[in-house]
């Protein structure tokens, strides 16, 4: 399947900023079960300095600005996606599996994440992580705007509710008690019912032996299809974000996101 993307982000501020630096993933790379066509980036405001990679191989765009008001960032080009059932294949990175064992301070593991790994059954690995998607979906249901941006795994498993971000969080640190390596995914998701959306998608993906990773979108009760493009991936969703960064000045900030997916 081939998909068009397109990403604005924008800010806007109520006095100029004297100086700010933003770290921009939007940028999808091309791997055995997706091939970027094209991709270009547009920012108006502001200054691409350099581009790098990561050391989980994310491309970061670096952007500084200053002396404005508004700062606007677009990321579009097409990518073209086969089905690969949620198998991305081996660990192709220098940063060793190990890593991917650790907790962060969104994915700490307390009562709740211990609970749900007691209740889920042991099974052969890929078996056993299906069913842990499954537990945590009937733990936390998905709701627009039912958690807060700072909120990690143990939060959203007390509230019963959260979004995919949260779902996301919660299977990392479930998959790593249960002994594998596990990812943060932030990547684009076609919907079925629209091309426009506010945001991002989030889901996870774990080392199973034999297998190498394999994604699992808690939200949705799947493994990524050919309407999922892979962007970004960390220890959590701060390692993935789409764009961070810092300012001196510039007051009253409003942002907004635009992002269009769909089918050419």
């Amino acid at each position: 399947m081939r998909l068009t993307i397109r990403h604005e982000t924008r800010y806007q501020f109520s006095t100029p900023v004297k100086y700010g630096l933003q770290q921009m993933r939007k940028t999808p790379k091309s791997s055995h079960q997706q091939q970027v066509l094209s991709w270009r980036t547009k920012v108006i405001g502001g200054q691409s300095e350099l581009s790098y990679e990561d050391h989980h191989n994310n491309t970061v765009e670096l952007i500084s600005f200053g002396g404005e008001q508004e700062l606007t960032l677009v990321s579009e080009g097409e990518v073209e996606i086969s089905d690969t059932h949620g198998i991305v294949g081996r660990h192709r990175s220098v940063t060793p599996l190990w890593l991917f064992l650790n907790s962060t301070a969104r994915t700490k593991a307390g009562p709740g994440v211990k609970a749900l790994v007691r209740n889920t059954p042991t099974l052969a690995p890929l078996e056993q992580l299906h069913a842990l998607a499954g537990v945590i979906r009937d733990a936390v249901s998905f709701e627009v705007g039912a958690s807060q941006a700072d909120w990690g795994a143990e939060e959203a498993i007390a509230a019963g509710k959260g979004v995919c971000q949260d779902h996301t969080h919660i299977f990392l640190c479930c998959a790593r008690a249960l002994g594998h390596p596990a990812r943060y995914v932030s990547g684009y998701l076609m919907l079925n019912d629209r091309t426009a959306q506010e945001a991002m998608h989030a889901w996870a993906e774990a080392h199973i032996d034999g297998l190498g990773w394999v994604g699992f979108d808690v939200s949705n009760g799947i493994s990524p299809d050919t309407r999922y493009v892979r962007v970004a991936t960390g220890l959590d969703y701060s390692e993935a974000a789409p764009v961070s960064g810092t300012r001196i000045g510039g007051m009253g900030e409003n942002l907004s996101v635009e992002i269009d997916v769909a089918q050419q």
